[in-house]
């Protein structure tokens, strides 16, 4: 009787599989097929961008004091 069952198990297993193969099959076959085609024109992107920047520039008292006295460094 314990022969049986050591039999039995595995081809149930074994159709368990099978089934389970051919049902993901099945489904794989219903999909829809998507398909991504490149654009025939190029893209073009306009862009306004207008760019403004501040530098500031904190200097020593010292070296504000040389360069007063002396305009010709730069």
């Amino acid at each position: 009787m314990i022969t049986n069952i050591e039999f039995k198990l595995p081809t149930i297993r074994m159709g368990i599989m099978l089934a389970s193969v051919a049902l993901f099959s099945m489904a794989l076959m219903g999909c829809i097929r998507l398909e991504m085609a490149t654009p025939d024109k190029p893209i073009n992107i306009n862009m306004n961008v207008k760019i403004e920047h501040e530098i500031h520039i904190k200097v020593d008292r010292q070296i504000e004091d040389m360069l007063k006295n002396n305009a010709n460094l730069f």
